[in-house]
């Protein structure tokens, strides 16, 4: 773990740095990249692969393909290092960034003042949460209210496992049957959940929920509309001096019209951003 951290602090410090054509700093000089100038590096990139069309595995059964490793790739051509995307369960990505295990976490993290508190995010998408239920004889939710009595499943970690508990607790101060909440290690076993019957409701990213009931063939649908509109953001050890190049590259990115493609090609441009920032939680 300590050589890891030693290894990122040399590609950061040492390896000098490359400037990325229009992106130039406040006072005028080009941004710094970590750049694989004398040695060729790469940046492990945690992603729990369930949550397609962000991220998710392809036909092969081991890469892992979507929105996010396609920026990753992005980033990484400008930057001059690999990104190397590998898969993680959602809840160990920040756990993992703070032990020095993975580099960078791009797995849809909803940047929030919590999350900020143990690591750096930069933002580089606009999502909110989205509800959906089957097709036939599901029930009809337009807010978390509406999930009085009902029973959910979601990913264990996000802040739909947190809505739910929360949204519970709300329901039995008003008198209301609570909220029977399901918490999964992965996005594919809460569908799971859903289409056997076991959970009535199901929550995710709004891009997210569009997808799954879009590859579910008419089994499910999507009902009400997305609340909580949020960025989500790159995940960054703090300290780690990734931030500001990330940053840079993503402007980058953004002005040369890579990113516009890159969401594009998964439909989901519509939470497409124009101003990255460094930790720019809302509230």
């Amino acid at each position: 773990m300590q050589a890891r951290g030693i290894a990122l602090a040399l590609l950061v410090a040492a390896i000098a740095a490359v400037a990325v054509p229009g992106a130039l700093s406040g006072s005028g000089r080009a941004a710094r990249v970590p750049a694989a100038l004398a040695i060729k590096h790469t940046l492990t990139v945690a992603a729990d692969a369930t949550y397609p069309p962000n991220e998710f595995i392809a036909s092969n059964g081991h890469t892992v393909i979507g929105m996010d490793p396609d920026l990753g790739h992005a980033l990484g051509k400008v930057m001059g290092v690999k990104f190397n995307f590998v898969n993680a369960s959602f809840d160990t990505i920040i756990p993992g960034l703070q032990s020095g295990k993975y580099d960078l976490g791009m797995s849809s993290f909803t940047d929030t003042k919590a999350r900020e508190k143990v690591v750096d995010f930069v933002t580089y998408f606009s999502a909110g949460t989205s509800f959906y239920v089957k097709s036939s004889g599901g029930p009809t939710i337009r807010s978390l209210a509406d999930l009085c009595g009902h029973t959910v499943a979601a990913e264990r970690g996000t802040t739909q496992a947190s809505d739910a508990a929360a949204q519970s607790a709300k329901c039995k101060k008003a008198g209301k049957p609570g909220v029977g909440v399901q918490v999964y290690p992965d996005q594919n076993s809460a569908n799971l959940a859903l289409s056997s019957g076991r959970a009535q409701v199901g929550m995710a990213d709004s891009p997210v929920a569009a997808y799954i009931v879009k590859q579910s063939h008419g089994q499910f649908k999507l009902t009400g509309k997305p609340y909580n509109t949020a960025p989500y953001g790159i995940a960054i050890p703090k300290g780690s001096g990734l931030a500001k190049p990330i940053l840079a590259a993503l402007k980058k990115v953004i002005a040369n019209g890579t990113y516009k493609a890159i969401l594009t090609k998964w439909g989901i441009q519509a939470g497409g951003i124009t101003k990255p920032r460094i930790n720019g939680a809302i509230g």
